[in-house]
């Protein structure tokens, strides 16, 4: 379920945002390192990690255990859990990058460690995952992880900047009302729960790919976007016996490039850092199978 990279995403994008370095992004083409923010940084890190999985086996993991096994749930939901694994990992790896630039580490060095980051937060919870009797630990999801965080040190390497930013956005849907203990009772669960109303974006830069003199707005990005509807059971027959039609969506849209609006307000640069990995809403185009293509005058 996309729950679990979404809580472990929560805690490199708070330090992030307690050591107000958002999107400074200063990148040392030096060998000092600052030792004081490099200690700290990374004994805050471990102990908030430390105790985020502590409290996730003494609470969520709790139950009954069986011997460590794989579950392969490559063909549920779409797929669209595996695109929350690699929107999560992207953006835990992208910020232990700019933590690790903070700390003063080498350019490139602070690519590649700070690029484990994504791996090194998911592996933990796929291994408790692999204990638990009525799931196990998935092969999809470490791969969904670890490609991830290919994504952003691939572009980070080349680029020496993001220039597609994976995205999410949420609307809620009547299928939670069906299987709330499933989907979501609240607004809250449902965000993370509901695949039916979870959308996954690559928003594009365009203006990064163009020269510097071109008139075209920096701040316009072109999103694609990709979700699922209709999916409340899983195998699939157990949905159409429901009465359910699962169908994949496919989404473009112009979005916003929060990155370009960056100034002297170490607010504002956390702000629109964090903001950076949700699509705002806008107008959008959609193909399904079941509708066709159908016009979205505000998508959230």
């Amino acid at each position: 379920m996309l729950r679990k990279p979404l809580i472990a995403l929560l805690l490199p994008l708070l330090l992030l945002s307690r050591q107000n370095i958002a999107v400074a992004q200063v990148k040392s083409d030096t060998t000092t390192v600052n030792t004081s923010r490099l200690l700290a940084m990374g004994g805050i890190f471990t102990a908030g990690y430390a105790t985020m999985l502590v409290s996730l086996n003494n609470s969520w993991y709790s139950g009954e255990r069986t011997s460590f096994h794989f579950f392969n749930d490559n063909n549920q939901w779409k797929q669209v859990d595996k695109a929350g694994h690699f929107w999560g990992a992207f953006h835990e790896s992208r910020a232990g990058i700019d933590m690790l630039r903070w700390a003063g580490v080498p350019e490139k060095k602070a690519i590649l460690l700070g690029g484990l980051t994504g791996i090194i937060l998911q592996t933990p919870i796929e291994i408790f995952d692999g204990y638990q009797p009525e799931y196990g630990a998935s092969v999809g999801d470490m791969i969904a992880n670890t490609t991830g965080a290919a994504a952003v040190v691939a572009q980070e390497l080349a680029w020496g900047e993001v220039r597609i930013m994976p995205k999410y956005s949420f609307h809620t849907t009547q299928f939670a009302a069906v299987r709330p203990n499933v989907l979501g009772s609240s607004l809250a669960e449902q965000a993370l729960k509901d695949y039916n109303g979870q959308t996954y974006w690559l928003s594009v830069n365009v203006g990064a790919f163009m020269k510097r003199e071109t008139r075209y707005p920096k701040w316009l990005n072109i999103a694609v976007g990709y979700g699922a509807e209709e999916i409340l059971y899983n195998p699939e027959s157990a949905n159409s016996a429901s009465g359910f039609s699962a169908h994949r969506q496919y989404y473009i849209s112009p979005d916003l490039n929060l990155m370009h609006f960056k100034g002297r307000s170490k607010f504002l640069n956390t702000a629109m850092y964090v903001l950076s990995i949700i699509k705002i809403p806008a107008p959008a185009l959609e193909y399904n199978r079941k509708n066709g293509f159908r016009m979205h005058a505000l998508y959230f």
